[in-house]
């Protein structure tokens, strides 16, 4: 237990203090049974954004604010953190905040329903992007809100108000002091509450988890907290990797991205977009800005469904993902961490580290793709990544294809990679390779796709790969011509 069996954390200016609570409690049910009730429940499942509030936590003397669903994000996971929620917007005369006065004076609420998580979703974006707020930027904050009213026109407008007088507030004001009386809430030892366990280091959490190899393992709990408010499923015992810092690290080292399976994708993605730029294209539509705030990518390789978007990409590139059993560490190829559905290599005791991801050389070509009903925030039906390397004469010397959503696992198409191999990069070349991905898959039919439509997109994406990487005017004439 921790010395007094509790979480602490800065809410409204003040030290809160919450003891014996359930630790799967959330963050929405404990402010709505407080009588905070702004913050709304809409899907409880981190889709809508009804209830987002914002997080605080210190880098240096300023603070870093994150847009996040309170709905999934269990209660004890804010120890050591600052709590915002719509209420503590307006200023202490009284005034709106910048974001709420921009909201009325664009018309940007009519129910009010969704109103506070824009609020949330805006707030955080003011605090966040230190250039001007174009229409991009605002639409990317707010792809985890529904709007249910007034339509994005006027949302996007104060979007774009919101910074007019400056990005000055009481809250930016108020970091220096924020950010001390945070680090004053930095526990000196790890938290252990009942049936709750959030080591601080990584030899900590391979006792733990040798002690209780059945317990839950939580990061960012975009899916376990599903498990909870969906599911019901009561969950005995957790060990959140929250408070693990080398877990969290993310450095370039001998050549390959080192991904800690702690990390966000919001700490992932600026490096992914500036080494794999269709790479982080797909991230930025594997969640809302809320779920890339909490969600990490080793929580998705290592839960194992058939249509996690990032897989397929990473198999593609050669990752390899680095198995720690108190400090005995395996490092298997990605591809081989995978054995049936939802079932995978780790073994008791062992928990992901970290990935590790081979840079592209000179020469090599990455793409990656996935089809989905809705552009943001939408399982795949099919993802797809491609790894392509020519010789001098323009035959394949490197192919990989790894397929999401058309098998029980993510896999390779290895008889399109032998179909292709020392072969000349060509449309007729290409089209015979499509017809081996029967060979490599049998999709099944579900809500998100026919096997049909499976099959027909996981061809068209080779051939598009192929569009895309084959050279200006002779491609045009083999597409032309062909």
């Amino acid at each position: 237990m921790s010395a007094d069996g509790t979480i602490r954390f800065l809410k409204a200016g003040r030290v809160e203090t919450v003891t014996d609570f359930d630790p799967t409690m959330t963050v929405l049910g404990f402010l709505r049974g407080r009588g905070l009730t702004g913050t709304k429940e809409g899907c409880a499942e981190g889709d809508c954004g009804a209830c987002t509030v914002v997080l605080g936590e210190p880098e240096g003397d300023s603070i870093r604010y994150r847009a996040v669903n309170a709905c999934i994000l269990f209660l004890p996971t804010l120890d050591g953190k600052q709590l915002i929620t719509v209420e503590d917007l307006k200023a202490s005369d009284g005034s709106l905040h910048p974001v709420q006065k921009a909201m009325v004076d664009a018309h940007g609420s009519q129910c009010g329903f969704c109103t506070p998580g824009f609020v949330m979703s805006l707030f955080a974006l003011f605090h966040e992007e230190k250039a001007e707020i174009h229409r991009e930027m605002a639409c990317r904050a707010l792809a985890g809100n529904l709007c249910r009213c007034t339509g994005y026109r006027p949302i996007l407008e104060a979007a774009g108000r919101m910074t007019e007088g400056g990005r000055i507030d009481q809250f930016s004001l108020a970091e220096p002091e924020t950010a001390v009386r945070l680090r004053d809430l930095r526990r000196e030892r790890s938290l252990f509450l009942n049936g709750y366990h959030a080591p601080a280091t990584m030899e900590e959490l391979g006792g733990l988890l040798a002690d209780h190899p059945d317990a839950c393992l939580l990061a960012g709990g975009t899916d376990v907290g599903l498990w909870v408010t969906k599911q019901h499923r009561e969950l005995d015992r957790i060990i959140y990797l929250g408070g693990v810092k080398e877990l969290a690290r993310v450095e370039e080292v001998g050549g390959a991205l080192h991904i800690g399976a702690g990390a966000t994708y919001a700490d992932i993605l600026p490096c992914v977009e500036a080494r794999f730029p269709t790479f982080g294209d797909l991230l930025v539509r594997l969640g809302s800005a809320q779920i890339r705030n909490s969600g990490t990518m080793g929580g998705n390789v290592a839960n194992g469904s058939p249509i996690g978007d990032s897989m397929p990409a990473l198999i593609a590139l050669g990752a390899r993902i680095v198995l720690n059993r108190r400090g005995e560490r395996r490092e298997p190829a990605l591809e081989d961490f995978y054995l049936d559905y939802r079932k995978t290599a780790l073994e008791a005791g062992e928990f992901v580290e970290k990935l590790i991801v081979p840079l592209l050389p000179d020469g090599r070509r990455f793409a990656t793709w996935k089809v989905s009903k809705r552009i943001d925030q939408d399982i795949s039906a099919v993802a797809v990544g491609f790894l392509l390397e020519l010789d001098d004469e323009g035959r394949v010397a490197a192919f990989r294809a790894a397929y999401g959503g058309m098998a029980a696992t993510p896999r390779r198409a290895t008889a399109v990679e032998e179909t292709l191999i020392g072969r000349p990069w060509t449309l007729e070349t290409v089209t015979e390779s499509m017809a081996a991905l029967d060979r490599d898959f049998q999709p099944l039919s579900d809500m998100r796709a026919s096997d049909r439509y499976r099959s027909m997109v996981a061809r068209n994406l080779l051939m598009r790969f192929y569009l895309e990487t084959a050279e200006g005017p002779a491609r045009l004439n083999e597409v032309t011509h062909g």
